[in-house]
């Protein structure tokens, strides 16, 4: 039996940052993952997603734009293949960045199939060989989760879709009918509308990114549907029918019911927690109705010794989360100075076109919880920068407190908007105020101008609105 300080099952981005800080802070550290190191964010998530993405935005300009940025091209042709192929690429350069990272931070790498056999120890079963025993005093469990599946649905790769198969498939489906109106769905139904490809996203809630602040949804209704996207909100899939050349979802609506045909249905109604098969009854490890382990603001669960990190807790299932929640976990084992998380005021983004970001209370939250609402508001329209790049649709609303001036949170629509969080959250962290993020002065033009400006307007002198 190999013995260790920390064990971390899962190499994700959780897993493996879990991994390199407690290795930092002088544990003797290993790490256990049953496929690939990155875990599905680096292999088959995150980050090829942002490659097609970013082919996806080079299409949609080629395909209905060039006029109005001058220039004509006759016979056009995409290969949808060869975008697929660069995600690829891109993620497998990562993959091998994490690998090189265990290796320099000194940390095992188990791969295979880990079960608890007690609270302080494992079993992993590779794919070829025998069994190895390993022990720790403490175990971090950052398995993360999958793809939740409508009632009685069947998966096939063909006709219907998680994001696992949509992401490997090198063939451009004509039609396609995306379930469900968050990230995952936004962020395919752009891909393949960009090349192409007939959409249609269909939304159980009243609208998309339901989540998010009521306006953000409206807007991203407004410019899908200028991109040719159809959005059926308020609607519910009541079955799916696979035949061999196409697919037909029932769609229940505010109207009645409906079927959309098309080649492909894909599924992006939430996640699962991959708690299941771990063997976690063996420690004692207390579960929520719903299959998530239970943490406290340590990352620690009921039984001494067992931690757990990442989407398979249910907090808040970004990477970027999950990789937070690893550092004050492996802080917290070690005993040294660490922070506690507030989840509702980590970043949120979506990589749709146009992108979303947000982090804190919507409007709506701040009202319901006796605030004072004071809001601040900029469009893209009045942004210079934006106007350059030809993407102006959106907005930046700032949700602040008219007694304190505290930022209560941030929903924004439009060009670039995941790089513009880091500045909110941090004024955030530090207890800014709208009125010095107002005094900051700004680049011009930069896109950055839209936070000052939505800043200014909150203190009741906007500039150039």
């Amino acid at each position: 039996m190999a013995d260790y300080d920390v064990v971390v099952i899962g190499a994700g981005p959780a897993g493996y940052v879990c991994a390199i800080r407690a290795s930092q802070l002088g544990k003797r550290t290993a790490i256990v993952d049953r496929q690939w190191l990155g875990g599905v964010c680096l292999n088959v998530g995150c980050i090829p997603s942002k490659a097609l993405l970013k082919n996806a935005e080079v299409a949609h300009t080629l395909r209905e734009r060039g006029k109005e940025f001058g220039f004509e091209i006759t016979g056009l042709k995409l290969d949808y293949a060869a975008a697929v192929k660069r995600s690829r690429q891109v993620s497998d350069r990562l993959v091998k960045g994490v690998g090189f990272l265990m290796k320099k931070n000194k940390i095992d790498v188990h791969m295979g199939t880990a079960q608890f056999t007690g609270p302080h120890s494992l079993r992993v079963q590779p794919d070829l060989g025998e069994p190895v025993e390993l022990s720790a005093k403490d175990i971090v469990v950052a398995t993360g989760a999958r793809a939740a599946l409508l009632p009685g649905m069947q998966v096939d790769g063909k006709r219907t879709l998680t994001y696992l198969e949509a992401i490997l498939q090198e063939t451009l489906p004509a039609s396609v009918v995306v379930i469900g109106g968050s990230a995952i769905g936004l962020e395919f139904a752009t891909v393949w509308n960009a090349y192409g490809s007939e959409v249609t996203v269909v939304e159980m809630l009243p609208r998309l990114a339901p989540l998010e602040d009521e306006e953000i949804g409206k807007e991203l209704a407004k410019a899908f549907t200028k991109r040719g996207i159809k959005v059926l909100t308020d609607s519910r899939v009541e079955g799916i029918e696979t035949l061999k050349n196409q697919v037909k979802v029932r769609v229940k609506t505010a109207s009645g019911e409906q079927t959309v045909e098309a080649d492909q249905a894909l599924v992006a109604i939430g996640i699962k927690p991959n708690s299941d098969n771990l063997g976690l009854e063996a420690a004692d490890v207390k579960l929520s109705a719903r299959g998530f382990i239970e943490v406290d603001e340590r990352m620690a669960t009921n039984v001494p010794g067992v931690w757990a990190i990442g989407d398979v807790t249910g907090k808040l299932a970004l990477a970027h989360v999950g990789s937070a929640m690893g550092i004050v976990c492996a802080e917290n084992i070690a005993g040294v100075e660490t922070v506690t998380l507030d989840y509702e005021m980590l970043p949120r983004a979506i990589y749709s076109q146009p992108q979303v970001a947000s982090f804190g209370m919507t409007e709506a939250q701040a009202r319901e919880r006796g605030h004072q609402v004071k809001l601040g508001r900029f469009p893209f329209q009045a942004n210079g920068k934006a106007l350059g790049l030809g993407d102006y649709g959106g907005w930046v609303k700032l949700v602040t407190d008219a007694q304190y001036g505290e930022i209560l949170g941030a929903h924004m629509v439009g060009p670039e908007v995941t790089e513009l969080l880091p500045e909110l959250t941090l004024a955030r962290m530090m207890e800014l105020t709208a009125a010095e993020i107002a005094r900051n002065v700004h680049a011009h033009p930069s896109l950055t101008e839209a936070l000052m400006e939505a800043a200014h307007d909150a203190e009741g002198h906007a500039i150039h609105i």
